[in-house]
């Protein structure tokens, strides 16, 4: 029975160490999870100082950090994450862009000039040809092709490789 009074009378030290070590993993993560533990540390370190036993200070930062998680970390992310720039960029900015066919688009090869003024070279997915002066639209990228459609029909996106 000494050893389970030693561990019930040096908990606190757990608890630190604890908080410490989800402090430290928060600083490199960045996501707020492993704040909503350290915070149920705490939770667990005061009851501690206020004499819990030591299935009620578990029970006790458990529950603390699990409504945390739960109720606090959602609207904090959302916060964080307000200021994103939400603008596509590179290859995602042109999915969906549209543009003019110049040279007929094959299966195997061919041109288009987009609306931002970039000239790509094209091909079709389903091999069907496009003749020039046709609108089209960008359903993927692999590489410097761009795979069109003609813009009235439907794009089905590829995932790039």
């Amino acid at each position: 029975m000494e050893v389970v009074q030693a561990i019930e009378e040096f908990a606190w030290i757990g608890w630190v160490v604890l908080i410490l070590l989800f402090l430290t993993i928060e600083a490199l993560t960045l996501e707020f999870t492993f704040l909503m533990l350290a915070l149920g540390g705490i939770a667990g370190l005061v009851a501690d100082l206020l004499g819990a036993e030591l299935w009620l200070q578990v029970v006790i930062g458990a529950l603390t950090a699990a409504v945390l998680i739960l109720f606090l970390r959602p609207p904090l992310l959302r916060r964080l994450r307000r200021g994103a720039d939400p603008a596509k960029s590179n290859v995602a900015a042109l999915i969906g862009m549209r543009g003019l066919v110049t040279l007929t688009v094959t299966g195997v090869n061919g041109q288009v000039k987009l609306s931002n003024g970039d000239i790509w070279t094209a091909r079709t997915q389903d091999g069907a040809d496009i003749d020039p002066g046709t609108v089209i639209a960008v359903s993927a990228i692999d590489g410097a092709t761009a795979f069109v459609a003609p813009a009235g029909h439907k794009t089905k996106e590829a995932e790039t490789p």
